[in-house]
């Protein structure tokens, strides 16, 4: 384990000063992108080697998963749910969650209201936009956004702080300056300040066309490896 948190010190170290260097070519400042560790598969000690080099946030993919490892890692740090989330899995992740970030239909909206209201509570939330219309992806298609988005903001114990996307993989950056330019119109109509896209691959790249959560799991951890 000694090696492979080296091995995390010296990816967050290089990844954080892309991340730096990314936002202040894009006009702002480092501490206005989210650096996100994307903890899907990882040992809860290397998430904690994660922690203490400075990371902030978590991101948690599957909901069995976590309930299996949050009471192992490093307490006070946020966690957001970053997976595809099925209604029937949303009471597990009400009061736990900062964030839930893959919010692509009406359904899954009202489930999360639902839950939330027995707790009292609002949960912030990002919409998931399917910029690349991939089949094989989940996400609301751009010209279903706007519906979503007021069907969605009409729930009182739901929040909408943003937007997320998971862009095909591209050797441009086309699909990125769409997603950014579908955020700004969005934001001029509806209060919000979060966009979501950049991975392991393309988060400087995403950075660079407005991004300001990236979302980065094995350039920090390494290659996952599934059981």
């Amino acid at each position: 384990m000694d090696n492979k948190c080296e091995a995390v010190r010296e990816n967050y170290a290089r990844i954080s000063a892309q991340i730096a260097e990314a936002a202040v070519k894009s006009g702002r400042q480092p501490e206005d992108i989210t650096f996100m560790a994307v903890t899907k598969t990882v040992a809860p000690e290397l998430v904690n080697c994660a922690i203490d080099c400075g990371i902030s946030l978590l991101g948690e993919n599957r909901v069995q998963e976590y309930q299996s490892k949050r009471d192992a890692y490093r307490p006070g740090v946020p966690v957001d749910f970053i997976g595809t989330l099925q209604t029937n899995k949303v009471k597990y992740l009400i009061g736990n969650m900062r964030l839930i970030h893959s919010v692509d239909r009406l359904p899954l909206a009202a489930e999360i209201e639902r839950i939330a209201a027995k707790h009292d509570m609002v949960q912030d939330i990002l919409l998931e936009v399917n910029i690349g219309r991939e089949e094989s992806k989940s996400g609301v298609l751009p010209e279903a956004l706007p519906e979503l988005l007021a069907q969605t903001a009409a729930l009182g114990h739901v929040r909408v702080c943003g937007l997320m996307t998971i862009p095909p993989p591209a050797k441009d950056t086309s699909f990125l300056q769409a997603m950014q330019e579908l955020y700004l119109k969005t934001a001029e109509t509806t209060p919000m300040h979060i966009l979501s896209m950049g991975m392991s691959d393309d988060y400087c790249e995403a950075i660079a066309c407005g991004s300001n959560l990236v979302r980065i799991g094995s350039a920090l951890f390494g290659a996952r490896v599934y059981r």
